[in-house]
């Protein structure tokens, strides 16, 4: 009684070998089936990337200006007017124990124009506003020309622009004189950009004194900003609206300004969600094309198929020649867009001066999503090929 006869067995050098030799004949069909697979792991990648590197620069930022920071703001009546802190209101703040910095703005009734033949009605959306000496320092606010107000400076007609006020009024550097309220006003500084307070980036800021004497200012405070520790912000934050108004404290608005930032944040990242949903698409389209190629490749290939099942490859060892040819396809691809997707979150991130961050997890997943695509593009070509008989494959060659 004669021994049966073992199939030779395909090692891994086998399979890769004769993997490569199927895509390589092949090359431009190759590429383009590789290039849909590119674009939706490049798009992934580079989604998350990108968002991860946006995060990374929020961190980064309120690090830098703190989460410490609370502001006060007139909420409303029972009657739904508009309500009034006290002019006591920043010394009463100044008093909670854990407080280190406290500064005010007080909104004014007058506009602030380049020349006083500018019609009253254009304002260019810039609000004059009275504030205290110590506001700078709680908002930790740099100037980028000329200086603060002081206790000399506060009494007189003079006037620092924030931000974009300055850009709107055509100046960009202190000296000038601006018209507010029928009168001139000379600009001691302009500020830097307010990242956790962008009102005061639109605002021309008068001394408290002098927006009373010069500008009919009332004297009420519209936000008192102020710094406690970071250990004691929540228990500040629990007692500011009956320390300002004890009589009535509902109507008064505590906030944190970095929430609005961490909102912001989270904003972005359902718009990252909606990428990703391209980006799987895309890579789903880029698996239909690998599919399709395989399909085509075994349609092309049924005599070498049938060559290699009469010479004695067994259908498991033919089915797992074109599932490795799906896989190196989906690995190029993959390979490639994983690539040109760290590529573009780096030159996005250092464009707008974050820092560049690729999350090991987002490599991680392309990688899986590659493999997953592979194999379910090239399952079914795979059991096709596997399935076709010798006879009739070479018969129908």
């Amino acid at each position: 009684m004669r021994a049966a006869l073992a199939p030779a067995r395909l090692g891994a050098n086998d399979v890769l070998r004769v993997g490569f030799g199927g895509l390589r004949a092949r090359p431009a069909r190759v590429v383009l089936s590789a290039l849909g697979i590119a674009i939706g792991i490049a798009t992934m990648v580079a989604v998350i990337g990108i968002s991860s590197s946006g995060k990374e620069d929020l961190l980064r930022r309120l690090d830098r200006l703190g989460t410490n920071l609370l502001t006060v703001k007139p909420g409303d009546t029972l009657f739904g007017e508009k309500a009034e802190l006290p002019e006591s209101a920043p010394q009463m703040v100044r008093r909670i124990g854990p407080v280190t910095a406290v500064g005010a703005t007080g909104s004014v009734e007058a506009t602030v124009r380049r020349t006083d033949k500018i019609p009253d009605e254009v304002t260019q959306g810039i609000a004059v506003q009275a504030a205290t000496t110590e506001l700078l320092g709680t908002l930790d606010v740099r100037t980028a020309s000329g200086r603060w107000l002081n206790a000399g400076t506060e009494r007189y007609p003079g006037v620092v622009l924030g931000a974009e006020a300055a850009r709107r009024l055509g100046l960009d550097r202190a000296g000038g004189q601006v018209w507010i309220g029928g009168r001139w006003f000379v600009v001691l500084g302009v500020l830097r950009p307010a990242e956790l307070a962008p009102e005061i980036d639109r605002s021309a800021l008068v001394g408290w004194d002098a927006a009373r004497r010069y500008l009919g200012f009332d004297g009420h405070p519209t936000t008192v900003y102020e710094r406690s520790t970071d250990a004691s912000v929540d228990d500040v934050r629990d007692v500011l609206a009956r320390t300002v108004s004890p009589e009535r404290p509902e109507e008064v608005e505590v906030s944190r300004p970095s929430d609005a930032l961490e909102a912001k944040a989270a904003a972005a990242g359902a718009f990252t969600g909606l990428l990703l949903g391209l980006g799987a698409v895309a890579l789903l389209v880029g698996g239909v094309g690998v599919a399709n190629t395989m399909v085509i490749s075994v349609l092309e290939r049924r005599r070498e198929i049938g060559l290699r099942r009469s010479l004695g490859a067994t259908r498991g060892q033919v089915r797992t020649q074109f599932l490795a040819e799906s896989l190196l396809l989906s690995a190029f691809g993959g390979a490639a867009g994983t690539v040109l997707g760290t590529a573009v979150t780096a030159g996005f991130a250092l464009w707008k001066g974050w820092p560049p961050v690729v999350p090991v997890w987002a490599l991680g997943g392309a990688l899986a999503a590659t493999l997953a695509i592979g194999t379910v593009a090239g399952l079914y070509p795979a059991m096709r090929a596997a399935r076709l008989p010798p006879t009739t494959a070479l018969a129908s060659a």
